[in-house]
């Protein structure tokens, strides 16, 4: 299963190289796919965030594994936020389209952030590991606040 998904991570990263409009056939498809990626890297990041927390304890190994695949599914969603994107079921904020430049600053900071976090993770040290999801989850709390309809 581990291996289907780092497979499927690899194949859905090589899409970036594509431009939106030759990624999807339709805004609806762009809608969906960001949400997916979006879906799994909670899911991933959820189980980080138990440890982080102290409701699960630390597992190093399984620490490294779940932040590798927030730090490469935070690439993904980006590119689905292009044009005609901003209507449909979605709960992006127009703020997206209107202040794009910001916008691409808080997903380069997720990604950044999330590089972080799976090196911390890599390493083993729980205390390193908390300080980076700490900073990684302030990128996503951020990018929510301004970005994303509750």
């Amino acid at each position: 299963m581990k291996k289907y998904l780092l497979i499927l991570i690899a194949v859905a990263t090589s899409l970036i190289s594509f431009s939106a409009a030759a990624q999807f056939a339709k805004p609806e498809d762009a809608i969906k796919y960001r949400k997916a990626a979006l879906t799994v890297t909670a899911a991933h990041f959820g189980r980080l965030g138990a440890m982080a927390q102290g409701k699960v304890p630390f597992d190093a190994k399984s620490a490294a594994e779940n932040a590798e695949i927030v730090a490469q599914m935070a690439k993904l969603p980006w590119a689905a936020f292009g044009e005609g994107t901003d209507a449909g079921e979605t709960k992006a904020k127009q703020e997206i389209w209107k202040q794009g430049a910001k916008f691409k600053e808080a997903s380069d900071k997720l990604q950044t952030e999330s590089i972080k976090l799976s090196a911390a993770a890599k390493t083993g040290k729980e205390d390193a590991f908390k300080a980076a999801f700490t900073a990684t989850a302030g990128a996503c709390k951020s990018c929510h606040d301004d970005f994303k309809n509750k």
